[in-house]
C-alpha cells in the first residue's frame, strides 16, 4: 500500500517529509546525482536509506556496563574489564570470601544491555543476593547471614537510591556538600524521596543501613549488626573523633577531619551508676565491641558529642570503655551567655567550618575537661540566677 507523502524544496536542498497524520521530520542532505523529476517512492527510498546512513555515523554514547561495573566495585564485587554482558560469572563473595573452601561462591549475571546486573552467593551459610542498576539504583535481598533483614519476606528487597534534588538540597542547608555525600555514600530509600539512608559499610561492604525522614524520625533494619558508622575512615588512623550522629560526621568531614565516627544509635538519659558489664552483656554499647580492633589501635580519642545532659552522658560511658587516660573531650562554642550550641552541625551552619575546626583542635583532656566544664557550667547557672 503507497504511502501518503509530501516533499518540498528550498534553494539549499533543504527538504521535509510531511506524512499524513504524522508530524513533520525535517532532514538536510545533499542531492548530488539525484535527479528531481524522479518519482515520489524512489525520492522516499532514497531519503531513507540517507537518514540511516547519518544516524549510524553518531558518536556513540558510553556503554551502560562501564558505569555498571563503577556502581559494582562500591558495594565490593569486582568484575575486571573483561566483562561481558550476558554472560554468567563465578566470583568471590564479597561477604563469606568464599566460605572455609574459599571458593567461587557468587554468580553473577550482567544483562544483554548492560543496564543491570543481579547476583547470589550460593555459600549455604550466607546467601547474599542482590541487584545493581546503571543508574546507581540497588536492591538487596539481604546482608548476608550476620547481618540478615529480619521482617522482609524473600519477596522483598531493601532498593536504594540515588539521592533526589531535594535532599541534596536539604543537606547544602546543612553546609553538606554533594562530595561528601558521595564518599559516604549517602544514598534514598527507593519510592520515598523524604527518607535518607545512611549506608554503613565495613571494608567498602555494606552491613547495615539507618533511615532519617525529614520531620527526624529514625529507624535502622531489625537484625542488622551494630557499628560504628564510618569504620572504614579509621583503618590507618592514630586518633580519632566520635561524634553522635551520621550528620554530625559529615559536618566534621566538612572541617577537613576524615578520621571521624559516630555511634549508631542515641544517648542514654544519665550515666549508669553500675560497673561497665562483660562484653557479651554490654548490649547498649554492642557497636564498640563489634569496632574493638579498630579502637584498640589509636592513642588518642576525641570525643564530640552533643552538649545537651544526654550527650555528656554517652561521652562518660565511652570514655570508660575506652579508657579515660587517651579520651578528650569537645566543649562547644557558647551561642549566648548561657546556652552552648549543641552538636558539629549546629557549630558549622552557624559559625562556619574554621569555628568546627577550631573547637575540635582545642579538645580537652577528657578528666579535667569534665570537671572543669562542670564547674563552669555551675558558675553561669549561679550568675544567671542572681540576674
Amino acid at each position: 500500500m503507497p504511502i501518503n507523502s509530501t516533499f518540498t524544496f528550498n534553494s539549499n536542498f533543504n527538504f521535509q517529509f510531511k506524512f499524513i497524520n504524522h508530524r513533520s521530520f525535517p532532514f538536510s542532505h545533499s542531492l548530488n546525482n539525484f535527479s528531481i523529476s524522479s518519482s515520489p517512492s524512489r525520492f522516499l527510498r532514497f531519503c531513507t536509506t540517507r537518514l540511516s546512513s547519518a544516524v549510524s555515523h553518531a558518536p556513540p554514547s558510553p556503554p551502560p556496563v562501564k558505569h555498571l561495573m563503577e556502581r559494582m566495585d562500591l558495594v565490593g564485587i569486582v568484575c575486571d574489564e573483561h566483562c561481558i554482558p550476558g554472560k554468567y560469572y563465578c566470583l568471590f563473595c564479597p561477604k563469606c570470601k568464599g566460605g572455609r573452601l574459599m571458593e567461587r561462591s557468587l554468580s553473577l549475571h550482567v544483562i544483554p544491555t548492560g543496564d543491570f546486573a543481579m547476583w547470589r552467593c550460593f555459600q549455604f551459610e550466607c546467601g547474599w543476593a542482590g541487584q545493581i542498576f546503571a543508574d546507581g539504583k540497588l536492591a538487596f535481598n539481604g546482608f548476608g547471614k550476620i547481618t540478615k533483614m529480619v521482617g522482609r519476606s524473600s519477596k522483598e528487597s531493601l532498593v536504594l537510591e540515588p539521592l533526589c534534588d531535594e535532599l541534596i538540597s536539604y543537606f547544602s542547608m546543612r553546609m553538606i556538600s554533594q562530595e561528601t555525600l558521595e564518599r559516604n555514600v549517602v544514598m534514598q530509600l527507593a519510592g520515598r524521596q523524604v527518607t535518607i539512608a545512611f549506608t554503613y559499610r565495613q571494608n567498602g561492604q555494606l552491613v547495615g543501613c539507618k533511615y532519617r525522614t525529614m520531620d527526624k524520625r529514625f529507624w535502622q533494619e531489625k537484625g542488622t549488626a551494630k557499628f560504628l558508622y564510618g569504620i572504614d575512615d579509621i583503618n590507618d588512623a592514630d586518633e580519632l573523633i566520635i561524634v553522635e550522629g551520621e550528620m554530625d560526621k559529615l559536618s566534621v568531614e566538612e572541617a577537613g577531619f576524615l578520621n571521624c565516627i559516630s555511634v549508631p544509635g542515641g544517648a542514654p538519659n544519665k550515666v549508669s551508676t553500675d560497673t561497665v558489664p562483660p562484653i557479651e552483656k554490654d548490649t547498649a554499647y554492642q557497636y564498640l565491641w563489634s569496632c574493638k580492633d579498630y579502637l584498640d589501635k589509636v592513642s588518642r580519642v576525641i570525643l564530640a558529642t552533643d552538649s545537651d545532659v544526654p550527650g555528656q552522658a554517652l561521652a562518660e560511658e565511652l570514655a570508660r570503655r575506652l579508657g579515660k587516660n587517651r579520651c578528650w573531650r569537645v566543649s562547644w562554642p557558647y551561642k549566648d551567655g548561657f546556652n552552648r550550641f549543641k552538636d558539629a552541625n549546629e557549630v558549622l551552619v552557624h559559625l562556619g567550618p574554621d569555628a568546627l575546626k577550631k573547637a575540635i583542635e582545642d579538645a580537652k583532656f577528657y578528666q579535667l575537661s569534665s570537671s572543669n566544664q562542670i564547674q563552669k557550667e555551675e558558675d553561669l547557672f549561679q550568675e544567671h540566677r542572681v540576674e
